[in-house]
């Protein structure tokens, strides 16, 4: 039975979001600010959350039910159960779950209960070797569509024949516009307040995991620091129990380390250079936060940095320390006025292109075109 209703003319939806936990990542605050969108839009929103609660997890006034999930096989079929029993309770429309556990739970729900209609995301284009992609290719008949944040992640999968190409379609990461906009009274009070005068600062964001790369970001730091000894590197994020090399003391050779922050707008307004050291991404936010405060942006090219930065941006190799310190240090010497352009046509591009507004539109057509086509 089709729990959505007709209101004003158009189909609403009953979704439930799939997510491992609600920690403090970009996947997860993705994950939230669809689902917001969603429940603004009139549509019955639910988040299925596989873990316990966390020390730091992103807040939200959408209904929460936690599976409790561990790595035992008992404490899985108990979350199993528990999710069945939910969805029976909810009669979802459709199930939309993100990254590799949530899929999987999500497919084995579907199992359990043949009639949940079941959207999967990937939002890395590596979310594992080839085992979880052999789960995801055992698995795919369980998921009505499987999307991803990037075309680079999405080929990836189909290229690893963990999803076949015709049910593999691609919805870029998008950001909330209204949260990040430039304020130049803001980075006044915020250089001041980290005790910044005129040094150019960079800052980088990120959890401390190898996909991020932050030895790579140091070495290439040292070259710029090299040619010019006032610069600073600002790295801004959960340390998930490792530390960065150099960084135990909070601030070694103009590297500060700030942890997890709450308030990343006032940081990028007082910064003067976003910089991205990764290995590899899917479509990573602070990108497109740092490109709408109007930021000259340096990234490594990797998974969908290139389809979100487009030209307004520095694109260089992976894991070559010497060219991302050879793009900061061109970035430095360029002129204010040329920096200033640079940030505001990469602020153009994120309007026209990855606003929330226009992707939750998307999302919405998509749903009601997967519930309306349901076997």
């Amino acid at each position: 039975m089709i729990a959505c209703r007709f209101l004003r003319g158009k189909l609403r939806v009953r979704i439930v979001y799939v997510i491992t936990s609600l920690g403090v990542g970009g996947a997860e605050r993705q994950v939230l600010a669809l689902a917001d969108s969603m429940a603004a839009r009139r549509h019955t929103v639910a988040l299925l959350v596989l873990r316990a609660r966390l020390d730091e997890e992103w807040p939200t006034a959408l209904d929460v039910v936690r599976l409790e999930m561990r790595r035992t096989p008992w404490s899985v079929l108990r979350g199993l159960l528990h999710g069945k029993k939910f969805l029976a309770k909810f009669q979802p429309d459709l199930v939309h779950s993100h990254s590799f556990h949530a899929n999987f739970v999500a497919r084995m729900l579907k199992i359990l209960r043949p009639a949940t209609v079941v959207v999967s995301t990937v939002h890395n284009i590596y979310e594992g070797g080839w085992a979880r992609m052999l789960v995801y290719r055992l698995t795919d008949g369980l998921s009505r569509k499987t999307t991803a944040v990037s075309r680079a992640a999405a080929e990836r999968f189909v290229r690893c024949n963990a999803v076949p190409l015709e049910k593999c379609a691609v919805l870029t990461n998008a950001i909330e516009l209204k949260d990040f906009a430039p304020n130049f009274a803001r980075r006044v009070n915020t250089r001041k307040e980290m005790g910044v005068a005129d040094a150019f600062v960079w800052l980088s964001a990120g959890r401390v995991v190898p996909a991020k790369d932050f030895p790579n970001l140091l070495r290439s730091f040292g070259r710029v620091r090299a040619d010019d000894p006032r610069a600073q590197l600002w790295i801004a994020g959960e340390a998930s129990g490792g530390v960065i090399p150099g960084t135990e003391t909070g601030a070694v050779n103009g590297v500060r380390w700030l942890g997890l922050r709450r308030d990343m707008a006032a940081l990028y307004d007082a910064a003067d250079g976003f910089v991205l050291s990764s290995a590899w991404e899917g479509m990573p936010l602070v990108v497109a936060e740092a490109m709408a405060m109007e930021k000259p942006v340096v990234a490594t090219d990797v998974g969908g940095v290139r389809e979100l930065v487009g030209d307004d941006g520095v694109l260089v190799p992976a894991r070559d320390s010497e060219a991302l310190g050879a793009a900061m240090i061109g970035m430095m010497q360029r002129t204010a006025e040329d920096r200033t352009m640079l940030g505001s046509a990469a602020r153009a591009r994120v309007l026209r292109e990855f606003s929330m507004d226009k992707r939750a539109d998307e999302w919405e057509e998509f749903y009601r075109s997967a519930v309306k086509t349901r076997p």
